[in-house]
């Protein structure tokens, strides 16, 4: 996994991150009006970005409110209050929340209620102050947790899942190895996922830049530091998960509030505050995230208003946006991961046992945008440069800063035959993965 992961970030990753702050900053245009600038055949494509962007956006809040209840039950547990966990065992702590999904309604309206306050601020008053803070304080945090994580009995088995291959197969934690197209669409899925590819927030982002900025060598620190961060969080988790709570779940949301609750459990009189610092990153990352999702779907009505003579309309069209995903939130909220029999699959009349994308709405918003939306919308992207408008048009927007594009023969070939076949490849592993 980690192999191919860094193989599509590469192949990849940095050629549609390129591609994307390239068409954001030469038409200082969000992810529609982008579009609908330089082609004729893929115009529309920027509303699949603002598609994707709602989608995530609904399951996105609703774990990013999970994410702050735990915080808080943790900071119960530290002052010993009766809004901790009671000594509940982490399986019986997140049923009981999901069996009540009022209180998860609550806790995601929250996150969707800091998101807009954020954006409403714009770029400077609101989105670069929060990161400004909230990342290196993530970074710091992550440290800390790294540090408790890697120290304790039996955390080197966690260490040998995430970097020997097949210790997993061979030592039965996993029944069999995955086949090659399913680590492929996990890596690629991922990658889109935690880059924030194919959804039009690179463009959105890009349209906000400064000619004098070096997009290839911005493109390239971003990637490196999200790998970084990323392969940083699994070895704050997984490490923890194998010493503490070997028997607990290894993927999804079970790992992240039954299997690390039951962690910060079993640490004694320092889990709680272990507890709040995990869950605490979990949410600044998360709002990193929302924050901009929801900055694509803003930037398009705001740059509309401001084109027709109208006006800054952000705090409007925010509160418009944040209502909507707030809907989406409630209904994910709601469904409590497909315990309350209104799944999709239940609406749509299937029997027997559901499909994950059918059986609760977060994995149902999941497989639309990250599954099929996003390595789509990298897909035809990638063709539109390579094979419509020309890679040259990216290298002109990146050498707009006075700097060489040194990697422009690897971007061209790549944009043009490499990166559309691996979209291709992660595209199929995706769709049968889900539906065959």
């Amino acid at each position: 996994f980690l192999i191919l992961y860094l193989v599509l970030a590469v192949l990849c990753g940095f050629i549609v991150m390129v591609g994307e702050l390239a068409l954001g900053r030469k038409t200082g245009q969000g992810a529609v009006g982008a579009y609908k600038v330089l082609s004729k055949k893929f115009s529309w494509m920027g509303w699949l970005g603002i598609l994707s962007a709602f989608f995530i956006l609904f399951f996105y809040c609703a774990l990013g409110g999970y994410c702050i209840k735990y915080t808080v039950l943790n900071v119960g547990d530290l002052f010993n209050a009766g809004f901790g966990s009671n000594g509940l065992s982490g399986a019986e702590i997140f049923g009981n929340f999901m069996s009540n999904p009022a209180e998860a309604i609550i806790y995601g309206l929250i996150f969707v209620a800091i998101t807009m306050i954020i954006v409403i601020g714009g770029i400077g008053g609101g989105i670069e102050k929060v990161c400004s803070v909230g990342m290196p304080a993530l970074f710091v945090m992550l440290l800390i947790c790294i540090i408790r994580a890697c120290t304790l009995p039996g955390a080197v088995n966690g260490l040998k899942y995430m970097f020997v291959p097949g210790w997993a197969v061979a030592n039965g934690v996993i029944e069999k190895a995955p086949s090659f197209f399913e680590v492929l669409s996990t890596a690629g899925g991922q990658m889109f996922f935690s880059l924030s590819l194919g959804m039009g927030a690179m463009i959105t982002y890009g349209s906000y830049l400064q000619k004098k900025e070096n997009l290839q060598k911005n493109a390239i620190l971003i990637i490196v530091m999200d790998t970084l961060v990323a392969l940083m969080a699994g070895l704050c988790v997984i490490p923890g998960r194998f010493a503490l709570d070997p028997d607990g779940t290894l993927g999804g949301p079970k790992l992240l509030f039954i299997t690390m609750q039951n962690v910060f459990s079993r640490m004694g009189g320092l889990g709680p505050i272990f507890g709040i610092l995990f869950y605490l990153l979990v949410v600044f990352a998360a709002v990193s995230s929302s924050i901009s999702l929801l900055e694509v779907i803003v930037a398009h009505f705001v740059d509309k208003a401001r084109d027709a003579g109208k006006g800054d309309k952000r705090k409007t069209y925010t509160l418009i946006a944040a209502a909507c995903v707030g809907l989406g939130c409630i209904l994910v909220c709601a469904d409590a991961l497909g315990s309350t029999g209104f799944a999709p699959g239940n609406l749509l009349g299937m029997t027997g046992e559901l499909p994950t994308w059918a059986a609760d709405w977060l994995d149902f918003w999941d497989m639309l945008s990250e599954g099929i939306m996003m390595p789509l919308g990298a897909l035809l992207m990638s063709l539109m440069i390579g094979w419509e408008i020309g890679p040259e048009v990216v290298k002109d927007e990146c050498e707009q800063s006075g700097h060489a594009m040194s990697g422009y023969g690897f971007f061209k070939v790549c944009v043009k035959f490499i990166t559309p076949l691996c979209m291709i490849l992660i595209l199929y592993g995706q769709i049968k993965e889900f539906f065959f």
